[in-house]
Formats: C-alpha cells, sequence, structure tokens
C-alpha cells in the first residue's frame, strides 16, 4: 500500500505575531518546534522511516522538515511549487488590517480565477503549482512519502492525489491546521485513491 503522510507546519512567528502569511517567510516558534518533534514522533509510531520528505521551502516548512528528517532518517527536497498562497503586497501585514481588505469569491462561476487580494495570487495559479509538484511527486516508486506543506496549499495536494481535475477546484477546500497530519493511501490490487485520515492533531496534546 502506498501511503503519503501530508503536514501541516507548525506554529510560526506570523502566527503569533497576527502577520499575513502566504510567501512571508519566518521559522517555526519554540512551540512549534516542539509540535514538529511530536509530529516526527508520530511519523515514526506509525512505521514511516527512511522515506523522501517533500517541502515547501518557506523557512516554517523546512524547519518542520529537518526536525522531521532527524527521527525519520529521510532525505529532505525543497520544492517552492509546494509553497502556500501568496498574497502578494499584503504578506508580512497585520492580519486585522487584511481581513478588512479581503475581495470575498462569488458563491458560483469565477472562484478559479478571482484574487482575494489585488497582488495575490488564485486558485488556479497555486493549484497549477502544487498539481506540477504533486506528478513529479507521485511519479516516484516509494511507497512511503511525506509532504510537508501549508494549510491552504495542502488542499491542492488532496485535490491532486485523488485525480481532481484541476477546472473542479474552484469550489473544493479540506480543512487542515497547523502541526496536523493528513493521510493519503492507495491500496491493491484496486490501485484506488483514498484520503485516509484528515486534520489529525491527537499528537499535538498538551502542546
Amino acid at each position: 500500500m502506498a501511503k503519503i503522510a501530508l503536514v501541516s507546519h507548525p506554529e510560526s512567528l506570523h502566527h503569533i505575531e497576527h502577520k499575513v502569511g502566504g510567501w512571508y517567510d519566518t521559522g517555526l516558534t519554540e512551540r512549534g518546534q516542539r509540535q514538529a518533534k511530536a509530529i516526527a514522533t508520530a511519523l515514526a509510531e506509525a512505521g514511516i522511516h527512511a522515506c523522501s520528505i517533500y517541502s515547501s521551502d518557506l523557512q516554517r516548512t523546512a524547519q518542520t522538515a529537518e526536525i522531521i528528517a532527524q527521527t525519520l532518517a529521510s532525505p529532505v527536497i525543497l520544492d517552492q511549487r509546494l509553497r502556500e498562497m501568496s498574497y502578494g503586497a499584503a504578506e508580512g501585514r497585520d492580519q486585522a488590517w487584511f481581513d478588512q481588505q479581503i475581495v470575498y469569491p462569488p458563491n458560483g462561476v469565477g472562484r478559479l480565477d478571482h484574487r482575494i487580494y489585488p497582488s495575490s495570487e488564485n486558485r488556479r495559479e497555486v493549484a497549477t503549482r502544487v498539481y506540477a509538484a504533486m506528478e513529479m511527486i507521485t511519479a516516484t516508486a516509494e511507497q512511503q512519502l511525506v509532504i510537508v506543506t501549508h494549510g491552504f496549499a495542502a488542499t491542492f495536494v488532496i485535490a491532486a492525489w485523488l485525480g481532481m481535475p484541476l477546472e473542479s477546484v474552484g469550489l473544493v477546500a479540506f480543512r487542515v491546521t497547523s502541526g496536523s497530519i493528513s493521510w493519503l493511501t492507495q491500496t491493491a490490487p484496486f490501485h484506488n485513491r483514498m484520503l485516509d485520515r484528515l486534520n489529525d492533531t491527537q499528537h499535538l496534546t498538551n502542546l
């Protein structure tokens, strides 16, 4: 059975500073580092070991991947296509300010190309690069993989894994919170792909 552990990075400095994330490049907090170690332990206990770890190249994900790699004895491969949505000129600004600037998407057509902020990426742009990364990642022969990404980008990792056409992801959202693990599997002999578990945070208890 093929198994992918999809990790959303834990607490980052921009979280506690209440800043807009996206490509705003901050590292993990001390709490986030402890959470990353808990993620690594949970993966090891699930039998993940010595497999490739693909990660967004931003600090908060790269640091998470490196902490996991130390426990799993695994190589880390950084890929900027796994980054979070870019919020353009809003990145690094106060989140409360940004919340007042968001242009919400319509309930219907046009969502894929809608920009919530003038210089932000849209869903199509994020999905296109994440889908390209997933095509490369899933072409490997490895039966176990770890992918470390971000809360919004994770939706498109899951959608790509399930074979959803890119044109269909204007409406889809899989809720993934910081520090969570989601499990993507493919079973023999029918080779069906599944979202086996979404947003597991049991390992973060008391952290």
